[in-house]
């Protein structure tokens, strides 16, 4: 046995917040099945592919076999997933107005070979129809393929999750200290980072994202402090206090923290933490709202995300709050028409 103070540093585990897989140096292992058998079907079923032919749909999951995991050792992430998929697809042809059924099979999807090089195979109900086919054929399967692309993506962002722990730096060696901004558009998230030291003294980023909704500020500040909505838009029950002090739980639990500041259809600030964070390790959320004409740009910093969960923590924020809002927003506009 090695002395105090001797022996690999990647086993040491006193000087980590929670004591545990210090530099992410042991395996661990998440099992993926159950969460993969749902994203699975939420970017395939309602899948639609219209061409000069007619229009088709994949109207459902009909079989999911198979497993997915995902370990981490010595700090990388190594991913293992093998499928067995059957769809079924409905189409109408565009002249006729005859509607056809069909089935797709996937029978191995896995990481030994890329999507591209996947093998899908279309079929269709006996009779005619073969238009719906030969669409199926083509531009299905190329939507199918990008469907799998977001399940993998999500695989490997949204479920790995807290998955990397925080590293402590070598001895004599300092955090980086800025890293250059990515790339923007209005559009898509806007993301720079600098590191900072909040809460338990681990490297930590900001991060700074942009979006654009289609609603006034107060519609949108809303969403963000009303129980109902909130609880709308992230599927889960939730706990909203929103007034100063007031605590916050969402997304059955993965999401803790309390409101810091509210100003009325201008600006939130949270104290934020995803659970699978080191414990007592908050980051600093401030949320702005600026009108703009019909639409409303919401500008969010967070400060004091973990180094290692920096993509996964922009990649929850915009799955899981800004596209799922404008997906809440949209079905309010639709009902109101």
């Amino acid at each position: 046995m090695a002395k105090w103070g001797q022996g690999d540093p990647r086993w040491i585990v006193e000087e980590r917040a929670d004591a545990t897989n210090v530099n992410n140096w042991h395996w661990t292992e998440r099992d993926a099945t159950s969460w993969s058998k749902s994203k699975l079907k939420e970017v395939l079923v309602g899948l639609v592919v219209e061409g000069e032919a007619g229009r088709c749909e994949i109207s459902d999951l009909k079989q999911v076999e198979g497993e997915a995991s995902c370990n981490s050792r010595k700090g990388k992430l190594i991913f293992f997933y093998e499928w067995n998929l059957r769809l079924s697809w409905k189409g109408t042809v565009k002249e006729s107005g005859e509607k056809h059924k069909g089935s797709v099979e996937i029978p191995n999807l896995s990481e030994e070979n890329e999507v591209d090089d996947t093998e899908i195979n279309v079929s269709k109900k006996k009779g005619e129809g073969d238009v719906l086919k030969d669409l199926m054929r083509t531009e299905g399967t190329t939507k199918v393929r990008e469907a799998l692309r977001d399940y993998l993506k999500a695989l490997k962002t949204e479920f790995t999750l807290g998955m990397i722990l925080p590293t402590k730096p070598a001895v004599g060696q300092e955090p980086a200290t800025e890293r250059k901004p990515n790339g923007n558009t209005v559009q898509d998230s806007v993301s720079a980072q600098s590191v900072d030291i909040i809460g338990v003294k681990i490297p930590t980023v900001k991060i700074l994202m942009r979006e654009i909704f289609n609603s006034s500020a107060d519609e949108l500040y809303s969403i963000f402090t009303t129980k109902e909505l909130v609880q709308k838009f992230s599927k889960c029950p939730a706990v909203i206090e929103a007034e100063k002090g007031g605590k916050l739980l969402m997304f059955d639990g993965c999401v803790s923290g309390e409101y810091a500041e509210l100003v009325p259809s201008q600006r939130i600030v949270l104290k934020w933490r995803c659970r699978s964070w080191p414990d007592e390790h908050y980051a600093t959320v401030a949320l702005n709202f600026k009108a703009m004409a019909a639409q409303t740009e919401l500008q969010l910093e967070c400060r004091g995300v973990p180094v290692s969960n920096e993509d996964s923590t922009r990649q929850w924020w915009k799955k899981q709050y800004f596209e799922e809002i404008r997906t809440l927003l949209q079905q309010a506009k639709d009902n109101m028409e």
